[in-house]
C-alpha cells in the first residue's frame, strides 16, 4: 500500500481556496479533509471529531506547548490549529489529506513538515483578485485595500510551493490539481516496496 499524503492548498484572500477545496472534495469522496481543533464553542449541528475537534483554552494551549499541532492562529478570539495526530495517522494509512489554509499557516507547516505536497492558488490576474473580493461585499473598503496589499505580499511566497495552480475556471482549477495528486500518487518515495508489490501480483518472475 503507497503511503498517502499532506495535500496543501493556500493562496491569497480572493484566490479561491474555498470554493476550489469544495469542489475538489465533491469529486472525490477518497480525500480526507483536514479537521481542525478549535476552542470555540460547537454550534448545535457540529459533531466533535467531524466539524472540529473541540477544546478548552488550557487544552489547546498544552498541544501547542507539547508540539501535537502543525500550525496554528488565534483568530476572531478562539484558536484554530492543525493537530498532527490526526494527519499523520490518516497518511500512513494510505490516504490524502487536503488542508485549505493561509499562506502564513502553509508556511508553518513547511517547517515541521516538508513531506507535504503544496499548491500556491493564484488568480487570473490580480485586478480579478481585487474585483473578488469587492463581489463578496463583505468587507469594508479599508479592508479591502488591507487584502490586496496583503496579497501582493503573499506573492513573494509562490516559490517556497511545489506547484502553482491558476483559478480562472473552477473546473479547470479542480482538474490541474488532480493531475497533480495522480503524479504525487506515482513517486518512488510513497511506495513501501515496489518490487515485493510486482512480485505479489504475478507481474514478474
Amino acid at each position: 500500500m503507497a503511503k498517502g499524503f499532506l495535500l496543501v492548498i493556500s493562496g491569497p484572500s480572493g484566490s479561491g481556496k474555498g470554493t476550489v477545496s469544495a469542489a475538489l472534495m465533491a469529486k472525490h469522496q477518497d480525500i480526507k479533509f483536514s479537521t481542525s481543533v478549535t476552542t470555540r464553542p460547537p454550534r448545535p449541528s457540529e459533531v466533535d471529531g467531524e466539524n472540529y475537534f473541540f477544546r478548552t483554552q488550557a487544552e489547546f494551549e498544552r498541544m501547542v506547548e507539547e508540539d501535537q499541532l502543525l500550525e496554528y492562529a488565534f483568530v476572531h478570539t478562539n484558536y484554530y490549529g492543525t493537530p498532527k495526530d490526526f494527519v499523520f495517522s490518516e497518511v500512513e494509512k494510505g490516504e490524502i489529506v487536503l488542508l485549505e489554509i493561509d499562506v502564513q499557516g502553509a508556511m508553518q507547516i513547511k517547517e515541521k513538515y516538508k513531506e507535504a505536497v503544496f499548491i500556491f492558488l493564484l488568480p487570473p490576474t490580480m485586478e480579478e483578485l481585487k474585483q473578488r473580493i469587492i463581489g463578496r461585499g463583505t468587507e469594508s473598503e479599508e479592508d479591502i485595500k488591507t487584502r490586496f496589499s496583503n496579497a501582493f505580499k503573499e506573492l513573494d511566497f509562490v516559490g517556497e510551493y511545489d506547484y502553482f495552480v491558476v483559478n480562472d475556471q473552477v473546473d479547470q482549477a479542480v482538474e490541474d490539481i488532480e493531475n497533480i495528486i495522480a503524479a504525487e500518487k506515482l513517486r518512488v518515495k510513497r511506495q513501501k516496496n515496489i518490487k515485493e508489490d510486482m512480485i505479489r501480483k504475478g507481474e514478474l518472475d
